[in-house]
């Protein structure tokens, strides 16, 4: 699976919120500028071809809906973070956030009670 580009993504997170769309549906969704039909159309049909969306046809037009879940992609830009930035350490991922984001002593227990529950 690749990478989107920033606006790929604004797109494919649409298509998460919105599930089975049409380009008008989709370009609703979008932040402004609002972005033209044919350029969006355009971006739909790469992220087609790139196995992200899949369509239904309807006549004319076609309703696109994601094959690529949210968590499916939200794993590999994780994964890609973690490795780019983090040395591929997730202790030192943690480290960071609790450091820079100076998490209080609450949301630091909170985090290690979602670890816990996950090893059960």
């Amino acid at each position: 699976m690749q990478k989107l580009a920033k606006r790929e993504e604004q797109i494919m997170q649409a298509f998460w919120h919105l599930g089975k769309a049409f380009i008008k549906e989709i370009i609703a969704e979008l932040p402004e500028p609002k972005p033209h039909y044919n350029s969006v159309a355009t971006m739909v049909r790469i992220l087609e071809e790139k196995g992200f969306l899949n369509h239904e046809t309807f006549g004319n037009t076609f309703q696109y809906y994601p094959i690529v879940t949210k968590e499916e992609y939200q794993k590999l830009a994780f994964d890609d973070i973690v490795r780019l930035y983090f040395n591929n350490s997730y202790p030192r991922m943690l480290a960071y956030f609790a450091k820079e984001q100076r998490l209080t002593q609450t949301e630091l227990n909170e985090i290690l009670e979602i670890i816990k529950s996950q090893k059960k």
